[in-house]
């Protein structure tokens, strides 16, 4: 089993796929990643060989940022903004949509569950 930036690839699937298991690699750049290293897009990931498997670590880890150290900048990102209290920082704050989105109606995902208002009995 292959392993890149702690995260194990999945068995018996093919390359293009298999490296979107890892945060910040989505399909486009995994094909990127791929014709870099002069892998086959169709390989599976039970066939790679330890050379194939330290090409590709060589190649992500000098062109792209991925897993923990995305995580960090995204994560500082939205505290950056938070801090310096701009519309969308509050907006993270409140745990309320970001990107202009109604909240009379939907919003459910952001918003949480309803908080209904019981009443006392008399």
């Amino acid at each position: 089993m292959a392993r890149l930036f702690g995260v194990d690839l999945p068995k018996n699937k093919r390359m293009e796929i298999a490296l979107t298991y890892i945060y910040g690699i989505g399909k486009s750049l995994s094909q990127e990643i791929l014709k870099k290293a002069d892998i086959d897009l169709n390989l599976k990931t039970d066939s790679l060989s330890d050379q194939d498997i330290r090409k590709l670590r060589d190649i992500i880890e000098n062109n792209y940022v991925v897993e923990g150290e995305l995580r960090k900048e995204v994560s500082m990102n939205i505290k950056r903004l938070m801090d310096l209290n701009v519309y969308r920082g509050i907006r993270h704050k409140r745990h309320l949509p970001v990107r202009g989105q109604r909240t009379s109606t939907n919003a459910r995902t952001r918003k949480g569950p309803r908080k209904t208002v019981v009443k006392k009995k008399k």
